[in-house]
């Protein structure tokens, strides 16, 4: 199935950290891949903004570069590269002084010729405030400005509410794009459009049928290029706050009223504000130590310490808790939540877990059977349903568990079966002006304040983060806070 191109609005884009990491690995291939689909007007214009003394050339260069690299196995068609490359260029540009700015409102077209302007601040989170007082104070801003804000947006409940504070001093909340990339991938979508657009669902999707639920965001690098953020935030801060809370409220809530951006996030925000707070016994933080080569060799990979510098470090590069949701809906429901560095396999997965039928007509033999809805976020997004069948063949009646699978990029897919990269729908999505999938500002307020009683009570309590192999599964006390419940995890597969 190919998916239908609907073609955006004119559009100036200025990327802030133009040169950077993520403007290289997602952003430009992102739009890139939106160009050869047909979605860009043709008429667009893309400012790379730095503080690189490069020349439109160089930057051009480097773009092209980039995309070759990061644009996947369909690879990159000259003549595609040409054309968007056309539409490039660059500004040397200091976010924090003076330079460059006089340049960059130069290259900007009149917002009678383009009303559209987009800013992606894809930079560290020093430079936000000072970037959206420059933007408001070099009067670079017009009635249809959209910023885009990436993680981390503060780092706590206190320094949110001051970047929002500077963001809304300069902006109306209308116009700020807070982005978390999870929300862009298919399977993130499906979620709402599984749940309410099935009847087959939704009647069940309650404390009454659903015994748990268990979201897992397993990776298997570490930390190395990050270690100075990642010190200071810990995956608590880096994941947990955000990408699975993400998670946890498109799950849980309740259906809102129609498809609208803020009818969407008033429902999401209901969840997170109906959270318990965490008992530090519900609470399991990690971190990884170093593995061995085969045979007793070099470190294949060095310990979270060791690549920190910090012998001592108390940082948690994994995090497992059970959660409460108190609602009519999830009442005495538990939600299991967990995400770590350096695991055996990387795999986004929410697991809902079905209660066993209340009475069982074929006895003991047959075992225990109970349905489970298994949602792939990544690497192979899609869904499965495992349902209770008779094993085939003589004998009696005996059960098994088989699956009812969709993989997306062969269902949902577009030609040559890879479903659309997260960023390219949500930088689309903000061309747009639809901000259902981005975070509000309240919405991320209330993230932070269930996040910091959590982050604050482990700190008075001096906790040590569990030691746990790379290459495995996490620390055992991870498991052991499922069994006491009588449940375990299911299997991080890739």
């Amino acid at each position: 199935m190919v998916s239908r191109i609907i073609p955006v609005a004119p559009f100036d884009l200025v990327i802030f950290g133009g040169t950077g990491d993520l403007a290289q690995r997602k952003i430009l291939p992102a739009l890139f891949r939106r160009h050869c689909a047909g979605q860009l007007p043709g008429s667009e214009w893309i400012i790379g903004a730095a503080r690189a003394g490069l020349s439109c050339a160089d930057y051009r260069n480097i773009v092209a570069t980039a995309l070759r690299e990061h644009c996947g196995p369909r690879g990159v068609d000259d003549a595609e590269l040409t054309s968007f490359l056309s539409r490039v260029s660059y500004v040397a540009l200091d976010g924090m002084g003076t330079q460059g700015w006089e340049e960059l409102a130069a290259q900007l077209r009149p917002s009678a010729e383009v009303p559209v302007r987009l800013f992606y601040f894809s930079v560290g989170p020093a430079l936000f405030a000072p970037l959206a007082e420059r933007l408001h104070s070099h009067g670079l801003t017009n009635g249809d400005t959209r910023i885009v804000v990436e993680k981390p947006f503060g780092r706590d409940l206190q320094t949110a509410k001051a970047l929002n504070r500077t963001l809304a001093s300069h902006f109306d909340e209308g116009q700020i794009y807070r982005i978390d990339h999870y929300l862009g991938k298919e399977t993130v979508q499906n979620l709402m459009a599984v749940r309410f657009g099935n009847m087959l669902f939704e009647p069940l999707w309650n404390s009454q049928y659903v015994d748990h639920i268990q979201i897992t965001v397993a990776e298997t690098v570490g930390i190395e290029g990050r270690e100075d953020y990642y010190e200071r935030s810990g995956a608590m801060r880096d994941m947990m706050q955000n990408h699975l809370m993400q998670l946890l409220c498109l799950i849980a809530m309740e259906p809102p009223a129609k498809f609208d951006p803020d009818a969407v996030r008033d429902e999401k925000l209901k969840v997170i504000r109906a959270l318990d707070p965490v008992e530090p016994h519900h609470i399991v933080r990690g971190q990884y130590q170093a593995r061995q080569a085969a045979e007793g060799g070099a470190q294949a990979h060095p310990s979270y310490r060791d690549t920190v510098g910090n012998p001592r470090s108390r940082t948690e590069s994994y995090v497992a808790l059970k959660a409460h949701i108190s609602n009519w809906r999830w009442a005495g429901t538990p939600f299991y939540l967990r995400t770590g560095k350096r695991l055996v396999a990387r795999s986004s997965v929410i697991n809902v877990m079905f209660k066993d039928a209340p009475h069982s007509i074929f006895g003991a033999e047959a075992g225990r059977h109970a349905n489970h809805l298994k949602i792939r976020l990544q690497p192979n997004e899609g869904i499965t349903l495992s349902v209770t069948i008779k094993e085939p063949g003589q004998g009696g009646m005996r059960l098994i568990d088989v699956p009812l699978d969709m993989s997306f990029a062969e269902a949902l897919g577009e030609e040559g079966g890879t479903p659309p990269d997260a960023y390219e729908r949500l930088i689309m999505d903000v061309v747009r002006g639809d901000q259902t999938l981005f975070m509000r500002g309240d919405e991320v307020e209330a993230a932070w304040a269930w996040t910091d009683p959590i982050i604050a009570g482990w700190e008075a309590r001096g906790d040590v983060p569990k030691p746990y192999d790379s290459g495995s599964t996490g620390p055992g006390d991870a498991d052991l806070l499922m069994r006491r419940d009588g449940r375990e995890w299911r299997g991080i597969n890739p």
